[in-house]
């Protein structure tokens, strides 16, 4: 969706929240690495979220891994950009 738009993002995500239902959302860390001054990080996490439309019950998959960059910013880490997922599986098959 590029560059953060809280108005544009908002409504991506209202949209998805309004059109399916969330069946799971698995996340699994797999490793932190802190830089060596304490001021970045990342995260290698693995993502297991499924979607299910409301209209037709069809699946929609978020599955594979992702990486998320974090800076230091005061006393709060923000994230500040991450991969999309890093492996996409074939087509959801019917649960």
């Amino acid at each position: 969706m590029g560059r953060f738009d809280a108005e544009r993002w908002g409504e991506v995500y209202a949209e998805l929240f309004a059109s399916h239902d969330l069946v799971h959302n698995r996340r699994q860390t797999r490793r932190i690495s802190i830089s060596a001054e304490g001021d970045g990080a990342f995260a290698v996490v693995d993502v297991d979220t499924l979607w299910q439309s409301k209209e037709d019950g069809s699946h929609f998959h978020w599955k594979g891994r992702a990486c998320k960059v974090y800076s230091r910013v005061g006393s709060e880490w923000k994230m500040t950009m991450h991969t999309g997922l890093l492996a996409y599986p074939p087509e959801p098959q019917p649960l």
